[in-house]
């Protein structure tokens, strides 16, 4: 019997569990991410959503839209980041989606998602993904406000 589990943690520790990353600069889809992250053996899955809203900065400025580049390294950024979530924590699988270009207000700006065996694995996980992904990987943000002013924000 020791054998039979020895040989499923095994078979386990050979699938990558990082199913999904991509910086994109078409429509991000909640369903696709979701779906890449479905894992029989995990008993918790959470999913970040970031969305453009219509205000920030100084004053809660009103902004019109933005747009978001991406350094050539940053899907490599990405994928380190990923990795050391998943050495830190119990992923089963992990998914992550950045946009680029120009994006409107209510426009979806990354998704992301971790299944773990527990909820609060995959509560943590995914908090420490969207977390590094924002801080590590380099993506800037040029936002544009109704005054007609811009500013780049990470930068």
């Amino acid at each position: 019997m020791a054998h039979t589990d020895a040989s499923q943690a095994g078979e386990r520790a050979a699938v990558d569990p990082i199913r999904l990353l991509a910086i994109r600069e078409t429509p991000l889809s909640v369903d696709e991410v979701f779906a890449a992250v479905g894992d029989a053996s995990a008993g918790g899955t959470a999913l970040f959503v970031g969305t453009v809203r219509d205000h920030d900065g100084p004053g809660d400025a009103q902004v019109t839209g933005l747009g978001y580049a991406a350094h050539p390294s940053a899907t490599a950024e990405l994928r380190r980041v990923a990795e050391k979530v998943v050495a830190d924590f119990p992923v089963r699988a992990l998914a992550a989606v950045h946009r680029v270009g120009d994006l409107a207000v209510g426009d979806l700006a990354v998704v992301v998602a971790v299944s773990c065996p527990h909820r609060a694995e995959a509560f943590a996980a995914c908090r420490r993904l969207i977390d590094d992904l924002k801080a590590e990987v380099p993506i800037w943000k040029h936002q544009r406000f109704g005054d007609g002013t811009e500013e780049w924000v990470g930068v």
